[in-house]
């Protein structure tokens, strides 16, 4: 009995070791916002492959969530820039690596939807995007939503945005018979249309538009978006006092004109892009 009471007692202390080296510092916290506040180093998932949104280059990523993640966390640290370590976050792996402490935030291209806020608390949104088709710029069969009848789109891993063509309300919405091709990403869907593995990539507009520019001129987005895909800011389920602190740094940076500045020196001139052009309601945290 003493023994098995002292092997319980030595797997506590080592269990509450390894909670105080995962707060970093030799500190815990309650949330993410706390963290910010008492001047921690923040985790932030990104997307290192977008462009215009999130990709990687010299000094780490560069893109419009990546600004919007720097000005939104100095909000909710006074005014000051917060300390900050950029952690790749890939469309499939945001949930896990928000549950398991891998990152605490993330800013990537991440749409809010029923199914994501059972596993999620979604900060923002912090702009509407909607969901185009990009194609090859000499593709003349192509020239709307509904011409993806019979013809191959990519399933990129993680992301629903193939749903909205293949599947009937209310995950999807065109019910269309399109084939899907998988791949590990966007990058990748690019890759595979710029062969003939794809007769189309589609997801939402920003995604689209930040390839085609960097493309210069091999593909054109359509300009015909279906949906609003609600861009969320990522925390672990339950943290709401980080949620309403999100919510307030965006609705700020909207009414100081901070948002339409970062959207137009991203995707300012694009042609076919419709940018916001206001705040979109919060979501409520949950």
């Amino acid at each position: 009995m003493h023994m098995r009471r002292t092997g319980a007692v030595l797997s506590i202390a080592a269990l509450a070791a390894g909670l105080t080296a995962c707060g970093g510092g030799g500190k815990t916290y309650a949330n993410v916002v706390d963290k910010v506040k008492d001047g921690g180093t923040i985790v932030v998932g990104t997307k290192w492959d977008q462009p215009s949104l999130g990709l990687k280059g010299s000094n780490g990523p560069e893109g419009f969530d990546v600004d919007v993640a720097k000005a939104v966390l100095k909000e909710m640290n006074g005014g000051k820039d917060p300390q900050i370590e950029w952690k790749e976050s890939a469309s499939s792996n945001r949930e896990p690596f928000l549950q398991n402490g891998t990152v605490d935030i993330i800013f990537a291209t991440y749409s809010i939807t029923e199914e994501r806020k059972g596993k999620v608390t979604f900060g923002g949104p912090y702009v509407v995007a909607h969901q185009d088709v990009m194609v090859r710029k000499d593709d003349t069969a192509i020239n709307a939503p509904q011409d993806l009848k019979g013809k191959k789109i990519c399933k990129a891993a993680g992301s629903n945005s193939y749903k909205r063509i293949t599947d009937p309300p209310p995950d999807g919405k065109l019910d269309i018979d399109a084939t899907t091709v998988d791949a590990a990403n966007y990058s990748e869907c690019v890759q595979k249309l710029t062969g003939s593995n794809l007769d189309a990539v589609t997801t939402d507009d920003l995604i689209l538009a930040g390839f085609a520019k960097q493309a210069g001129g091999n593909f054109k987005v359509l300009g015909q978006g279906f949906t609003d895909e609600k861009y969320g800011v990522g925390l672990k389920k339950g943290d709401t006092k980080t949620c309403e602190a999100v919510n307030t740094a965006v609705k700020k940076l909207w009414d100081n004109g901070t948002m339409k500045q970062l959207l137009e020196k991203w995707f300012g001139g694009i042609q076919g892009l419709k940018l916001s052009e206001a705040a979109p309601p919060a979501e409520g945290c949950s």
